[in-house]
């Protein structure tokens, strides 16, 4: 595989992404000070401590994790090591045609060019269509998509806007159909609506981006001899969540006097989920989606006047007049002026039941608050969920969550109830990360140390469980409430945005997509650690963790860096060990997902801004040989972020979201017309792609 030539820099907002995508998805969080101001110490202020633990331990036995090739060794006691990886062989040699035999089993194709292109590309030899796309009807009486006579009824029975998170369930007593889960994160109302006045936008905008947020859930049929998949719409599963649909509070801080309005006296009651990014599933078949910058959308942070409330919005950076899309204006919930609880009921994970289109969706307490990307449960040998977290903000945190009660297996309406009580008693952990290399080695030009590795030990920080805190100062209550604040008091680890956390089905390896931080290194804030080792870290990298003992109810692990991202040709990039002339360019990773033989994919959030080139998804072997080697598998259109993906046998499906989105982007000038082309505007949409000669995805 020749070294990729990179296209020339385009124009970037700070961290990679378009102005118009930081203003829409996040708030522009990157152009604010991270409300994270602790003092928590960094690994390079605790490494020297834990270099003399180490010392004294060493005569403690060690334990091989042999969940993976290549394992990281665990110290018994209270000191976790890691062990020096597999011996690495990069493999060199021609593409040749649609099949690459010099490449991991599943990603023998041939890599598709980094580019520019405002199209999805794939490669030689597959094939692609779209699924489904936004305002695409789904339920009974939904008109088909109209883009100049949107309405709010319309939108809420037609597919949402900007799908991210998606996952596929098989449908049992219907042949060839699956349920098709997406989320949909946030609305870009300059692209959606015409001479759109930000200042002074109307109520039926508003109304339509209110029905356009939440989920889809949507039967898909398959279509014979090919991997095409079509929307069987108003089938009775299709289901549209949204800022209006009723949800449940449950767990230890649910009628929390901090969770009550005006509207809901009991806190437990909460109308509408917001935000949706990355999720996960559970293994009693029910999806989980995390709410993450649900900050931006509300109002009047700065008329609260009580020193304690301030603080708390602070920290989940809360502040201003007006927030950017005016809901205050036409509904009180989102006025904290009016309602300063109603803030605390988004930021949670929700659990919903695709196969029970009358359920009422739950928001889990016991997984704390914070800016969920993503939560993906793996089982302990006893039974009981471990859910992992990610908080996506700079400088904040990783955790996870193990539940009391083990998952009950079989069918009936108890055994359903059972399972879907599971995350609503447990224990909630933080993460703390020590590196194994001096301090000194790390001054933010991304150098491997010496021992050739980045990599160290780490424990779970209790905080709470139940009604007990483990967090002095601050109740049970207040811990789920206000996690960050939590977290910074246990002295957790501050990371560079973690995003989508996921344990590999084969393995129990942990892998954490840590996006970027362009604000790590400058004065004020933390600087370079063996777990973040670059300053002004504008292309991430990916972690690796593995539990004591492989257990994933543990309270130690050991972790290193599997990628440090960028371009192959700067020194200050790593792919565990594979030769660099080997692997294609990657920039930001943002979600992750394991294809049926091991390897993992990460899609890429705002590599046009960092690389010059389009956002893409990507495979990577991570056990054998070949452990490494990036192969870019697709990109996306002008403006768009690679989403959701899912990877099976036969099928690759991807969420391309916010196509279009760049600056000086308008529904009336848009950057992009993909998938319509002609006049029509950019619309998010789901993509599937197969092989032509109907064999299994690079093989």
């Amino acid at each position: 595989m020749r070294p990729h030539r990179l296209l020339p820099l385009l124009p970037r907002h700070d961290g990679g992404r378009s102005a118009l995508t930081c203003r829409f998805k996040c708030g522009d969080a990157c152009a604010h000070e991270a409300p994270n101001t602790s003092g928590n110490a960094y690994l390079g202020d605790v490494v020297a401590d834990a270099l003399s633990r180490r010392t004294m331990l060493r005569t403690g036995a060690v334990v091989t994790l042999a969940a993976a090739a290549g394992g990281i060794a665990v110290t018994s006691g209270t000191d976790v090591a890691a062990a020096a990886p597999e011996p690495l062989h990069g493999g060199h040699g021609g593409h040749g045609g649609t099949v690459d035999p010099d490449a991991a089993k599943g990603l023998r194709f041939r890599p598709v060019e980094p580019n520019t292109v405002d199209a999805v590309v794939v490669p030689e030899g597959y094939a692609q269509s779209v699924v489904i796309r936004w305002g695409d009807p789904i339920l009974r009486g939904a008109p088909a998509f109209d883009q100049a006579r949107q309405t709010a009824a319309a939108q809420a029975g037609q597919f949402g806007y900007n799908n991210d998170f998606l996952h596929l369930f098989d449908l049992p007593g219907e042949r060839g159909r699956q349920v098709l889960v997406a989320n949909h994160e946030y609305t870009d109302e300059i692209l959606m609506f015409p001479a759109y006045d930000a200042a002074n936008p109307t109520r039926e905008q508003v109304e339509i981006a209110w029905a356009a947020h939440g989920l889809s859930v949507v039967v898909v049929e398959e279509e014979r001899h090919s991997g095409r998949l079509y929307p069987v719409s108003r089938h009775g599963l299709n289901r549209r969540l949204h800022t209006r649909t009723a949800f449940r509070l449950t767990g230890p801080a649910a009628g929390s006097p901090l969770l009550r309005t005006k509207a809901d006296p009991t806190g437990t009651k909460v109308l509408g989920t917001l935000n949706n990014c990355a999720g996960g599933t559970t293994p009693w078949g029910t999806v989980l989606s995390g709410e993450e910058n649900f900050n931006q959308y509300f109002g009047n942070a700065a008329s609260v006047t009580d020193p304690v409330t301030a603080e708390r919005l602070k920290r989940y950076g809360i502040a201003g007049a007006a927030s950017e899309r005016k809901w205050e204006r036409f509904d009180d919930r989102f006025d904290l002026a009016k309602e300063p609880n109603e803030v605390n009921r988004f930021g949670w994970i929700v659990e919903l039941d695709p196969f029970d289109p009358d359920s009422t969706p739950r928001k889990h307490t016991a997984l704390g608050r914070f800016k969920h990307e993503a939560a993906q449960p793996r089982l302990t040998d006893d039974g009981r969920p471990v859910v992992y977290m990610g908080d996506d903000e700079r400088f904040d945190y990783m955790y996870k969550f193990v539940a009391s009660k083990a998952m009950r297996h079989g069918t009936g309406r108890a055994v359903r109830e059972h399972n879907l009580s599971l995350l609503d008693e447990g224990t909630l952990y933080v993460a703390r990360l020590t590196g194994d290399s001096p301090a000194a080695e790390f001054d933010g030009n991304g150098k491997l140390p010496s021992d050739g590795e980045f990599d160290g030990s780490g424990e779970w920080i209790k905080l709470a469980s139940g009604t007990t805190s483990f967090v002095e100062g601050m109740t049970a209550e207040e811990v789920y409430l206000f996690t960050r604040m939590a977290a910074d008091k246990a002295g957790a680890t501050k990371m560079d945005r973690p995003e989508d956390v996921e344990p590999s089905p084969r393995t129990g390896r942990v892998y954490v997509a840590l996006t970027n931080n362009t604000n790590r290194g400058k004065a004020g804030s933390a600087g370079a650690d063996e777990a973040n080792p670059r300053s002004n870290n504008k292309h991430g990298h990916v972690l690796e963790l593995a539990e004591f003992f492989d257990d994933p109810a543990a309270d130690r692990f050991a972790w290193r860096l599997f990628l440090v991202a960028g371009d192959p040709a700067d020194p200050a990039t790593y792919f565990a060990g594979f030769p660099k002339d080997d692997v294609s360019p990657i920039s930001c990773p943002d979600n992750v997902a394991f294809d049926p033989h091991g390897n993992l994919w990460i899609s890429t959030d705002g590599a046009p801004g960092t690389l010059g080139t389009h956002d893409a998804l990507f495979g990577v072997a991570v056990k054998g040989d070949k452990r490494g080697q990036v192969r870019q598998f697709l990109s996306v259109p002008k403006g768009a972020e690679t989403c959701g993906p899912i990877v099976q046998d036969q099928r690759v499906l991807v969420a391309v979201q916010h196509p279009g989105e760049t600056d000086a982007s308008t529904y009336e000038n848009p950057s992009s017309r993909w998938p319509d082309g002609g006049k029509r505007i950019p619309r998010p949409s789901v993509v599937v792609v197969w092989r032509k000669d109907g064999r299994d995805i690079g093989v």
